[in-house]
């Protein structure tokens, strides 16, 4: 059986989505602590724990991305003047 890769659009609109759910689940987790109510403390940890979930799927997909761009030799002389 032959390994799948993603297309280039799939693998950016992964990253894009890894990006969102990790920035989520920062915000989630710092807001904890400012919040009171233990009912939405229980609801944002939850929320939390599926996001932690949610991100190893996801970078479980976001391994078979097809591009590892080189790094070039050379690079271009900035122009001071």
């Amino acid at each position: 059986m032959t390994t799948q890769i993603l297309a280039p659009h799939e693998s950016m609109e992964l990253h894009e989505a890894l990006n969102f759910k990790t920035l989520c689940l920062a915000k989630s987790k710092l807001m904890q602590g400012i919040v009171f109510d233990q009912e939405l403390k229980d609801l944002m940890q939850k929320d939390v724990e599926q996001s932690i979930q949610a991100i190893a799927e996801l970078q479980a997909v976001y391994a078979r991305a097809p591009f590892q761009a080189p790094v070039p030799t050379n690079r271009p002389t900035p122009i001071l003047n």
